[in-house]
C-alpha cells in the first residue's frame, strides 16, 4: 500500500502569488517519499478578513448561509491557484472545495463541526499518482448546504482528511519554525519544542498560541494521527514540532468538537 501524507499550509504560505511556486517545490519534495500527497489549503493572507469586511459593509448582520457562501470563496482562490502552480510544474494536481471533497458537517452555520469524511473523488486522483488539493475550512451539511469550521478550521480539515485516507501524519507549514515556549516573532531566542504530546500540545494553544488549532490536536489525538508542525521558510530549520503517541512518533523519520 502506498503511504500517504497530508499537507496543510495557512494563509502565511500563500499570501501572495509567488508564493504557490515556492509551496510547488515543497510538494514536489515530499513526492519522492510519498505514494499519495494531499493538500489543505486555507485563503491567501487576509483574505478571509477582507471578505468578512466586504459582508458587513453591505449588511452588519449577514444572514449565516450566505455568510458562509461568501466566505468560502476564498479557499476556492487558493486551492485553483496551487494547481495552476503544480501543473506548471509538469505535475497533474486537481482542486476540490470542501464539497466535493466528501466533508460532511453538522448544519451549524459559520461554527460547523465535521461528522465525517468521504473522500470517493479525492481516491482515483491519489491512486493515480497524482496530487488533491482541498479547500480548508468548510464542507457540506447532509442537507447539501455549504458550511464554515470557523477561525482555523482548515487545520481541523487537514486532520480529518488525514485520518480518512489514513495518512501517516499530517504536515503543517506556518510561518514560525514550530511550537515554541513564547511566540518567536516576538522573541528570537524562544525555545523550539521539538516534541509534543498531544495534551501538552493542546495546553499550549488553548494559552494563546495560535500555531495550530485545538480541535485539529483533539481530532488528531482521538485517532493517534501523528502531526508535524514546522515551517515553509526556507531559512528555518527542517525538523519542526512533532506532536503525538511516543511510540509511534519514535519511528517517524525526522527529515524534513468533531466526530470522526
Amino acid at each position: 500500500m502506498q503511504r500517504t501524507l497530508v499537507m496543510k499550509f495557512g494563509g502565511a504560505a500563500v499570501a501572495s502569488p509567488d508564493c504557490f511556486a515556492s509551496i510547488a517545490d515543497l510538494i514536489l519534495e515530499k513526492r519522492r517519499a510519498f505514494g499519495r500527497i494531499a493538500i489543505v489549503v486555507s485563503a491567501m493572507g487576509n483574505t478571509t478578513d477582507q471578505l468578512i469586511g466586504l459582508a458587513k459593509q453591505v449588511n452588519p448582520e449577514p444572514p449565516q448561509r450566505e455568510y458562509d457562501m461568501l466566505l468560502t470563496v476564498g479557499e476556492r482562490i487558493s486551492i485553483a491557484l496551487l494547481a495552476m502552480a503544480l501543473a506548471g510544474k509538469k505535475q497533474d494536481a486537481f482542486s476540490f472545495t470542501g464539497s466535493q471533497s466528501g466533508i460532511i458537517t453538522c448544519n451549524r452555520h459559520t461554527e460547523a463541526s465535521i461528522i465525517e469524511v468521504r473522500p470517493h473523488r479525492l481516491l482515483p486522483i491519489l491512486d493515480a499518482g497524482k496530487i488533491a488539493i482541498v479547500a480548508g475550512f468548510q464542507g457540506v451539511s447532509r442537507g447539501g448546504e455549504i458550511t464554515t469550521l470557523g477561525r482555523g478550521g482548515s487545520d481541523t480539515s487537514a486532520v480529518a482528511l488525514g485520518i480518512a485516507l489514513g495518512a501517516s501524519w499530517v504536515e503543517f507549514y506556518k510561518d514560525v519554525p514550530g511550537i515554541c515556549s513564547e511566540d518567536p516573532k516576538k522573541n528570537a531566542q524562544a525555545m523550539l519544542y521539538p516534541q509534543l504530546s498531544y495534551e501538552e500540545a493542546l495546553q499550549i494553544v488553548q494559552s494563546g498560541a495560535k500555531v495550530l488549532h485545538g480541535r485539529g490536536i483533539q481530532l488528531a489525538a482521538k485517532n493517534g494521527l501523528p502531526l508535524h508542525v514546522r515551517s515553509f521558510q526556507a531559512n528555518q530549520p527542517a525538523e519542526g514540532t512533532w506532536i503525538g503517541p511516543r511510540e509511534r512518533l519514535a519511528i517517524a523519520p525526522i527529515y524534513e468538537q468533531d466526530v470522526i
